[in-house]
């Protein structure tokens, strides 16, 4: 048996000015990238570990990953669909693609349907397990190319893997017993919002999930996914979605109807209603004084890296620093010309510094002045370090050169490159202990809760103007479908 597997993954932000090309997404090819695999804490981990129980001839054209940015370039994107549509002239007789789902390139808005597309004219005999992000915005097309797709349960996301083994379970049934599985997919229009699909809260997303995982226990029925959607991508199928894999058509087009009919009915706790930066300093502020030593996570959410932050909107940390906040850690912030000249000046030196607010997206709201700091330089850094867990555990993270630079008020880590607070290493790295200040502002939404939040005095998720806002009120959107909830009162379905 011969078996190709591969990852593509990208989320994409259609009003991120971060550009996306090939180096983006560091692809491993070929043998790197079946390294890659094997151990990867991903689908693709789990798709390889099934080859190898399989004994299978295993193909691993291509591993790569890049973070949520703006449209992929066209010419990065030929490049890895041309590695994966090429291993296929020679015939395989299953296929495994670890997706994302809503990945959005310069030419085509419907990434995955088009790689799918792709791999579906070069075998089209060929079983396609696909496993895809909670975050995706499914297209019809995703589904007439493929034979099943199975989506993330977890926000954050812990169950990557088990998503991948999920997949290779309707695989089995294909290619043991015969099964041709057939795929609905059931769209209500509707925006739900990122802060609202945490897993780990209690609410509507966690009630959902679970009806789905009750149903994927019926009689027939094999993969239900809820998906949240990635809702900052002008696209016109983005938003929430249901797909159900099941023995007939008839009983997953049923099924995916009634888990939309659910959030439709409760689509009203899907709503984030963003509070006034204010108020959230002034809760901050409320928070500290009752902490007993703990400090208060304060979630800068409006330039989330994760979600396509340029991680150099200021609001946040001017408005702390204007509030008088002291004992303040934040990061990373990430300005590449500030790294350099804090390289160039010395650990140890005095500098006066430009943060952040350079860099401006086209059709949105243009930044604000630059911050003007006087600091010491306390700490630089090749911004290397490896993930203790639990998400991408082991795996070697670089966030371009780090420096630290030390004010009366704060410790501000500043980065060449965009990066996700998703570990302790991150700060580690560089010097700094987060987890002794009074205020921890960090440019995220979700990725550092598991780490952050347990030893937080509170949480407090602070507004400000980048392009991962949860106030689609900035947006401009042109293609999204319209009228839909709740960008239009009178959205009905």
């Amino acid at each position: 048996m011969r078996i190709l597997i591969a990852r593509l993954n990208h989320e994409t932000n259609t009003f991120s000015p971060v550009k996306t090309d090939l180096a983006s997404f560091k692809p491993h090819w070929d043998e790197d990238a079946r390294q890659f695999a094997n151990g990867s804490n991903t689908a693709l981990g789990a798709f390889f570990d099934y080859c190898i129980r399989k004994q299978a001839e295993l193909v691993v054209p291509l591993a790569a990953t890049a973070n949520p940015s703006g449209p992929v370039e066209d010419a990065a994107f030929e490049k890895m669909a041309k590695s994966i549509v090429d291993a296929l002239k020679q015939p395989c007789d299953l296929i495994l693609l670890d997706l994302h789902g809503a990945m959005v390139t310069q030419r085509y808005d419907d990434g995955e349907g088009e790689l799918l597309a792709r791999v579906r004219a070069a075998a089209p005999s060929t079983p396609i397990g696909v496993a895809l992000d909670l975050h995706g915005n499914i297209t019809q097309k995703m589904l007439d190319n493929s034979d099943c797709i199975v989506g993330f349960k977890t926000y954050p996301h812990i169950d990557m893997y088990a998503t991948g083994e999920h997949v290779t379970r309707i695989i089995d049934e294909m290619l043991d017993n015969g099964l041709q599985p057939a795929q609905a997919w059931v769209h209500p229009p509707m925006l739900a919002a990122t802060l609202k699909m945490n897993t780990n809260e209690a609410g509507a997303i966690t009630d959902i999930v679970n009806l789905a995982r009750a149903a994927e226990e019926r009689e027939g029925v094999y993969g239900v996914t809820v998906f949240g959607g990635f809702p900052i991508a002008d696209l016109s199928e983005t938003g929430v979605s249901v797909v159900s894999v099941a023995k007939t058509q008839e009983l997953a087009q049923a099924v995916s109807q009634e888990i939309a009919d659910e959030i439709w009915k409760r689509r009203s706790e899907f709503l984030y209603l963003e509070e006034p930066l204010s108020t959230s300093i002034e809760k901050a502020r409320s928070a500290h004084e009752i902490s007993d030593g703990n400090y208060v996570l304060m979630l800068d959410h409006g330039d989330n890296c994760m979600s396509g932050g340029t991680c150099d909107n200021m609001d946040v940390l001017n408005a702390a620093l204007k509030a008088g906040f002291k004992n303040i850690v934040a990061g990373p912030i990430c300005d590449p010309d500030v790294v350099r000249k804090m390289t160039e000046a010395g650990v140890g030196q005095r500098i006066t510094i430009t943060l952040g607010n350079k860099v401006a997206a086209d059709d949105f709201v243009q930044p604000k002045q630059s911050l003007v700091l006087e600091g010491l330089v306390d700490g630089l850094s090749d911004g290397d370090y490896v993930v203790s867990g639990p998400i991408y555990t082991g795996q070697l993270c670089h966030m371009g050169r780090a420096a630290v630079l030390r004010t009366e008020q704060a410790l501000i880590l500043i980065t060449e490159q965009p990066h996700e607070p998703w570990d302790l290493g991150v700060f580690n790295c560089a010097g700094i202990d987060p987890l002794k200040s009074d205020y921890l502002i960090l440019k995220s939404r979700m990725y550092c809760r598991p780490v952050f939040e347990p030893s937080a005095a509170a949480v407090i998720e602070c507004a400000s103007s980048g392009v991962t806002s949860s106030n689609y009120e900035l947006f401009s959107f042109k293609k999204l479908g319209r009228p839909i909830y709740p960008l239009d009162d009178h959205a009905v379905w």
